[in-house]
């Protein structure tokens, strides 16, 4: 069966993002526009709220430009919105660990090796769009629950970036806000 062009497949080649995005705690990104630094963390859960709906916005399009990459090494709209329904898991099970645990080491997590064996571009839009939605709440609800001196538990990458739950939140709040510029173009 061929692959019409730019449609997404597992085989397609991506370019592993390597940078060391903690630099966005020191500066605002001059891509997205959003000033982590300034962000309080009381406001990351509406901003994961407000960040979900915008998701969901993009996931109700035509599911044939959905699967569309810009070009055949960049995500199409529904890969990213399978990466950001994962970070949002994701950072959901890091920052129970980092309630829980003392300074506690996150496994590493390869997210292009994940995007290929999850097979992100063949995922359904509309399951996407509820998964996407319930793990943004459950992450929003968790950051809501943090309180007094939880914001200042810590927690370790495995590149050695350490982080507290107040950073850590700050950190998060990119990468959705950041991922939805990618495919909106809509600055922060």
């Amino acid at each position: 069966m061929s692959t019409p062009e730019n449609l997404a497949s597992p085989v397609d080649p991506i370019v592993p993002d390597v940078k060391d995005w903690t630099w966005v705690l020191e500066r605002p990104c001059p891509d997205c526009g959003l000033d982590t630094p300034r962000v309080a963390v009381t406001e990351v859960a509406g901003m994961v709220r407000a960040n979900a709906q915008g998701w969901l916005a993009v996931l109700a399009g035509d599911e044939g430009e959905l699967r569309r990459r810009p070009r055949p090494e960049v995500w199409s709209a529904l890969e990213y919105a399978c990466h950001v329904r994962d970070v949002f898991r994701l950072f959901l099970v890091r920052l129970g660990l980092m309630l829980d645990q003392d300074g506690p080491l996150f496994p590493n997590w390869d997210q292009d090796g994940t995007a290929v064996a999850e097979r992100y571009g063949e995922q359904r839009p509309q399951v996407v769009a509820g998964e996407l939605a319930a793990a943004g709440e459950a992450l929003a609800a968790a950051f809501e629950a943090v309180a007094g001196e939880q914001w200042d538990r810590t927690g370790v990458r495995s590149d050695g970036a350490r982080f507290t739950v107040g950073s850590f939140a700050r950190y998060l709040v990119h990468d959705p806000v950041h991922h939805l510029f990618d495919v909106t173009g809509a600055r922060a």
